[in-house]
């Protein structure tokens, strides 16, 4: 049995489905449904059970002689702008402790880290200390547990594994609301016949925008891998403009527009106006996988938009 913790989440139901096209369905996905819409990201995937995280956690005792092949741990919460520091290190600090406890020894864990950890990018985008400076309380929790997990690396059995997304978008992100990605956004702008927005200045602001596919491909890169353990940046090694993404967007819509707006209040100093993913560390580990362009998976994203609302359809069943 594989556990997706954030299986019913933007890029842990993508990984189950990536886990269903290589035929393996023993997933137990381990989520929460308060909000109740998420259960779409789910329509289209095959697994064995749905267990909330809570009740999960409360029953690990449970778990511990059953045969457990790996732990995706995907869930978390990502708001950035979240600022209850409390409710933020319960759900994305001690949390993951609890499950990187539970598997030290037992099977492989693979887990979410952030880009946000390196806060402005001042002093670079190495998986090392010395570039790490978290802005906001998500990014901070993010920080301490890639700490914790460098603190296990030197005695740990089995393998244990982060990556670190840089701006991820493509489809099921839907549940997301206002962190969704730029190009969910553009895409609902201009259904409502409203221009693409961009914050004022976006033609300075550069981000690392990997496409989910590339995300899962990394995460099913490290579990084939099981001697590799360690943090690791997931981004494409390129920095893009706002500007070019909506250009790419803009033109799968005849007459779409792009404007600008205000840059918001709220997000000076806490905003990363440039990220590019250092690939050394994952390129040492022997992982050569070659990321989508941009123009290729925002195509591939818009198309999905278009014609199911970018959730993702059942795929023909994989038999070894």
């Amino acid at each position: 049995m594989i556990l997706v913790t954030g299986g019913a989440g933007f890029i842990g139901s993508n990984l189950v489905r990536g886990l269903n096209l290589r035929g393996v369905d023993d997933i137990l996905v381990v989520d929460d449904l308060d909000q109740g819409d998420k259960h779409r990201n789910l329509n289209s995937l095959r697994f064995k059970d749905l267990v909330d995280y809570r009740d999960f956690e409360a029953r690990l005792d449970s778990f511990r002689t059953a045969k457990i092949e790996a732990i995706f741990h995907q869930g978390a919460c990502a708001d950035t702008l979240e600022k209850n520091g409390r409710y933020m290190l319960r759900v994305n600090y001690e949390y993951s402790k609890t499950l990187l406890a539970f598997a030290l020894g037992r099977c492989p864990f693979l887990y979410a880290s952030s880009a946000a950890v390196y806060g402005d990018g001042q002093r670079g985008f190495r998986e090392s200390e010395e570039c790490e400076e978290p802005l906001n309380v998500y990014a901070f929790s993010k920080f301490l547990f890639d700490r914790h997990v460098r603190t296990q690396l030197a005695t740990a059995r089995t393998q244990v594994a982060g990556l670190r997304y840089f701006n991820v978008y493509g489809p099921q992100e839907n549940h997301k609301g206002r962190m969704a990605s730029v190009v969910f956004h553009f895409h609902h702008q201009i259904q409502g016949g409203k221009p693409l927005q961009l914050f004022a200045g976006s033609h300075g602001f550069r981000r690392d925008f990997v496409f989910v596919g590339d995300a899962v491909e990394l995460n099913l890169f490290l579990w084939e891998h099981s001697d590799v353990s360690g943090v690791f940046n997931c981004g494409t090694g390129r920095a893009e403009s706002f500007v070019a993404l909506a250009k790419a967007t803009a033109r799968h819509y005849p007459g779409a527009r792009i404007e600008e707006i205000p840059f918001p209040p709220e997000l000076v100093g806490k905003y990363q106006d440039f990220t590019q993913a250092d690939l050394s560390a994952l390129r040492r580990a022997g992982c050569e996988h070659e990321f989508t362009a941009l123009d290729e998976g925002v195509a591939a994203y818009v198309a999905l938009l278009k014609s199911s609302g970018g959730y993702h359809r059942p795929s023909a069943p994989v038999h070894a």
